[in-house]
């Protein structure tokens, strides 16, 4: 592998060592106080998106919006912001862009007036060909407010000639190509849908005699309503006064789940696919432990995201475990000025070294990812500050050597650490002893799969493997076109 020049080790607010997040998704019918609900739904999603929250609600006359900038606790805490939000169907979403402009007009969910009325739309997930579609739509006169992908659905919509709301979704959808997540409000329905090939999450819940979805079964706990099954991939669902109905009009794909929700994405206490994500964590670790062990005194996490699978490594590996690294869980966007030495200080706002736990030990740091290698270089440095006889580094996760395009926000592919440099160079970047990560076949191993089922992986691990499911409409026309808010400045 060719060794570029390392990067200066200055910490920038983008410098972080994990992917972004992604967005999160929540709709509830049949409840008086749907919003309520709503609200509560997105604060156990929160972890998926923390730019911008916003709720539509529908109260058989009139829908109602609130959007904003921000977490959902900032913007939805007075008592006259939930009174506009009247409605016994509401529909919910947290965002962490990865199209399109941190700005308000881009804040979902995104409403329109049709022929048919009104329609409310939120969205998880990329469209992999909404540059190409947006460029004909726009050239047919259709006129957008927003640089958000999801925004190409909606006039897709709207220029479809079937009559049911529902023929025009799925006339809209199947002119798009991409991984996602929907959920949907009309005046009479609510209707949720996963992607084909399912890459993106949603669930089916009730409360009582409401129907509910959302990104994650975290979303369907704090407000104690109970888990009914996994939307399927391919699968719409439609809600209405006479009950749950599904429809699959879509070919069949190959069920390709994100690899990386188990990783990093999901809470851990949200069961995905039929699969508990804390367990998968520490199942991770153990055979993270298995395969690249060494003599070693503690094993400490890097929290939050590393601490199940530091645990499962610990247990493995008979090494005591230890919370070495201390996170500040009060930290929020701070108006600082960069100055070099505040950047350089920037990670000590987020985590402290316990120097009891980690003076004259050799130590086993765990986390799950490594995505520009900046954080985890002042991670390590506060570790061996803090008086560490030997640091060493096990990721619990493949190298990250492929950008997403599926809805995760990750740097281009020549600012991924493990893409420019191999295992002992990265070593020596961060300053480790020894680097490991887990292998891709012991990351199915630890999910208890076999990597692929006949000629395809049963998961979608392109970020590790370069091995993309759906086709990259948008980047194979134009690799230079990232996000649909450069659409005007190239034309």
């Amino acid at each position: 592998m060719t060794q570029r020049p390392l990067p200066p080790a200055i910490l920038r607010p983008e410098d972080d060592d994990h992917p972004k997040e992604e967005c999160g998704l929540f709709g509830i019918y049949g409840m008086p106080d749907a919003a309520t609900h709503a609200v509560l739904g997105l604060h156990a999603l929160q972890h998926r998106g923390q730019e911008a929250a916003g709720i539509v609600a529908y109260d058989g006359e009139q829908f109602h919006s609130h959007r904003a900038l921000g977490l959902v606790g900032d913007n939805f805490n007075s008592p006259e912001t939930m009174a506009r939000l009247a409605g016994h169907v509401a529909i919910g979403h947290v965002r962490y862009s990865t199209t399109g402009d941190t700005i308000l007009r881009n804040v979902q969910p995104l409403f329109a007036d049709f022929k048919f009325g009104g329609l409310a739309i939120a969205h998880n997930g990329n469209l992999t060909n909404a540059y190409q579609i947006r460029k004909e739509l726009v050239q047919r006169g259709c006129i957008f407010q927003s640089t958000s992908d999801t925004e190409t659905i909606i006039h897709l919509i709207a220029i479809s000639e079937y009559g049911r709301v529902v023929d025009r979704l799925t006339d809209a959808l199947s002119q798009i190509v991409g991984a996602y997540s929907l959920v949907a409000i009309t005046q009479k329905k609510l209707i949720g849908v996963r992607d084909p090939c399912g890459v993106r999450p949603l669930v089916l819940g009730r409360l009582g005699d409401a129907w509910m979805l959302a990104s994650e079964t975290c979303a369907l706990d704090i407000i104690g309503g109970k888990f009914v099954r996994d939307v399927e991939p391919g699968e719409i669902v439609v809600i209405d006064d006479k009950g749950l109905h599904s429809l699959k009009p879509f070919n069949k794909a190959p069920h390709r789940f994100c690899i990386f929700e188990y990783i990093y994405f999901a809470r851990p206490d949200s069961v995905m696919e039929g699969r508990n994500v804390y367990e998968a964590r520490k199942s991770i670790g153990a055979e993270l432990a298995r395969e690249s062990h060494i003599p070693a005194d503690v094993v400490v996490p890097v929290p939050d995201s590393g601490v199940p699978a530091a645990i499962g490594y610990s247990q493995q590996a008979g090494v005591p475990f230890e919370f070495g690294i201390v996170r500040n869980h009060y930290v929020g966007r701070t108006f600082i000025e960069p100055t070099d030495q505040i950047r350089h200080l920037g990670v000590r706002l987020k985590h402290n070294a316990n120097a009891f736990g980690l003076k004259g030990k050799r130590v086993v740091l765990v986390d799950d990812s490594i995505v520009r290698g900046t954080t985890s270089m002042k991670i390590v440095d506060m570790v061996r500050n803090a008086g560490a006889k030997e640091v060493h580094m096990r990721i619990s996760s493949p190298p990250t050597t492929h950008s997403c395009f599926y809805g995760i926000d990750t740097p281009q592919r020549d600012e991924l650490f493990a893409a420019q440099y191999d295992v002992a160079a990265m070593a020596r970047h961060i300053n480790v002893d020894t680097l490991a990560f887990l292998s891709i076949d012991g990351l199915y191993r630890a999910l208890g799969e076999a990597r692929r089922r006949g000629d395809l992986p049963q998961y979608c691990d392109a970020c590790f493997t370069g091995e993309y499911p759906i086709p990259l409409v948008d980047h194979d026309k134009d690799p230079v076109q990232r996000q649909l808010s450069l659409l005007d400045e190239r034309e």
